[in-house]
């Protein structure tokens, strides 16, 4: 029995995210003891020109989210990404084949914000880019900066999705996916689909995938 429930357990661990949508999806539990050393990884980080389209791992999206901008103090509710002012501002959402969804942090799942593949709309003009399964949108909200114009919170902003965008490559160089940060993306139409508000900014997005062959 105990060897029947190791089999059970490895292999919700390893298989691929499932094509039809779910309301939540429950993500892995981090594995911090994974991939390259920083160093290595940096000599690795890279901008793919081309991506495959398997799907991708529970446990590798899991790990994903979670070195993207997760919670890795929880005592505190502090992130691996720093933030200005610790506003925390910048929302992660994963667009893939069954929706568009958005990271829960403090839960450490992923929550349905929109049925179907919105891909293309990120993607824009460069439509190799939505052949990744899945596709990393930063997202700031500048009404959680408590002070500041908006001219100044739109540049901590930026500052702050590019650090959780590097956070992103430097994961996927570490552990053999492939990225690309882009700022390229269908701007009006995403606001539409996601349902933003004024105070909510689209920065910048990851197409993620396997290495291809």
């Amino acid at each position: 029995m105990k060897n029947i429930a190791m089999y059970i357990c490895l292999t919700i661990l390893s298989c691929p995210l499932f094509a039809q949508s779910a309301k939540t999806i429950v993500l892995n539990p981090p594995d911090i003891t994974r991939g390259l050393p920083v160093m290595k990884a940096l000599s690795l980080r890279a901008s793919a020109n081309d991506f495959d389209t398997t799907r991708i791992k529970i446990q590798d999206l899991s790990d994903l989210l979670w070195a993207a901008n997760g919670i890795n103090r929880p005592d505190v509710g502090k992130r691996t990404a720093p933030s200005a002012i610790n506003a925390q501002d910048i929302d992660v959402y994963v667009s893939m084949e069954s929706g568009i969804y958005l990271y829960d942090a403090k839960k450490h799942v992923l929550d349905l914000i929109i049925n179907g593949d919105h891909r293309k709309l990120i993607a824009g003009r460069q439509e190799n880019a939505a052949k990744a399964p899945l596709m990393c949108l930063l997202v700031s909200d500048i009404s959680r900066f408590k002070f500041g114009a908006d001219s100044i919170k739109l540049v901590w902003a930026a500052e702050d999705a590019g650090i959780v965008s590097q956070n992103i490559s430097l994961f996927c160089a570490s552990v053999g996916l492939v990225t690309r940060p882009r700022a390229t993306m269908d701007l009006g139409k995403l606001r539409e689909v996601l349902k933003l508000n004024k105070a909510q900014y689209l920065m910048l997005n990851s197409p993620i995938s396997l290495k291809k062959d």
